[in-house]
């Protein structure tokens, strides 16, 4: 279940939208053009191969809570990119898993043409967007809700984040109901997210929380427990915004 979802558009084009589902990946695909959803679906289906061969090989990549220490010079970019990116902030290299599919997919769209290009991986949002878009923010059964950030037009993709302890399937160690990490890299944002969720207790500090991604690369970071919410870094416009959950993405 998303925690993080693209609300809206400013451009005047037409957006389409799709639900997009294979084995555990469970997507919407946002386009101009329908050949960059197919493009976007084949990168998925390709990644996941790649990745499915590797755990087949070496399953202990698939269930190790610590960074991975890769031994073979011939892995796949997106297994090289998820064990690099989980080892920055110190969890297993599944934590970054979705941001990865997803902003492969992303790159795949763009190297397709495209311009606008949204691939929301569970929460985990990959954003390549020629107007304004709203992205909102889902925290469950808080009282903190219908927030959403406020995206300018950008001309490079970049990722936002969501993990929590209340909301979804993910496994987290923490009580967040969002914990929301932005980041250009797609990877570091999903392992930086998890991070942050897995620090968010039911007690303490929500800005010491915080130390737990204080890493180069992590633009800005939020934080929603129950009636507290905690902001840090680089972070776009917050708005008031109406964040349904029919908008979110689940299975």
């Amino acid at each position: 279940m998303s925690a993080a979802k693209a609300i809206g558009s400013g451009a005047m084009t037409e957006i389409l939208h799709e639900h997009f589902r294979l084995k555990e990946t469970i997507v919407t695909i946002s386009a101009r053009e329908k050949e960059h959803m197919d493009a976007a679906r084949a990168s998925i289906a390709e990644q996941r191969c790649y990745l499915e061969e590797f755990i087949e090989n070496d399953p202990f990549f698939r269930i190790t809570l610590e960074p991975y220490d890769l031994q073979a010079n011939d892995a796949p970019d997106i297994v090289k990119q998820m064990i690099e990116s989980s080892a920055i902030i110190g969890v297993g290299p599944m934590a970054c898993v979705a941001g990865a599919i997803a902003g492969f997919a992303v790159q795949a769209m763009i190297d397709d043409g495209a311009t606008y290009a949204i691939v929301d991986n569970g929460g985990d949002v990959c954003i390549l967007n020629d107007g304004p878009i709203l992205v909102g923010i889902y925290a469950g059964s808080s009282s903190i809700r219908d927030l959403a950030f406020q995206i300018p037009a950008r001309n490079k993709p970049f990722g936002i984040c969501t993990s929590s302890g209340t909301v979804g399937p993910s496994i987290s160690f923490g009580c967040a109901d969002a914990a929301t990490v932005i980041s250009d890299n797609l990877a570091l944002a999903d392992a930086a997210a998890t991070a942050l969720g897995n620090s968010v207790q039911s007690t303490g500090s929500l800005k010491e929380c915080f130390s737990a991604i204080e890493r180069p690369g992590i633009t800005g970071a939020l934080v929603i427990r129950g009636q507290e919410m905690a902001l840090w870094g680089e972070l776009p416009p917050l708005l008031r915004a109406h964040v349904s959950e029919e908008r979110i993405t689940k299975g």
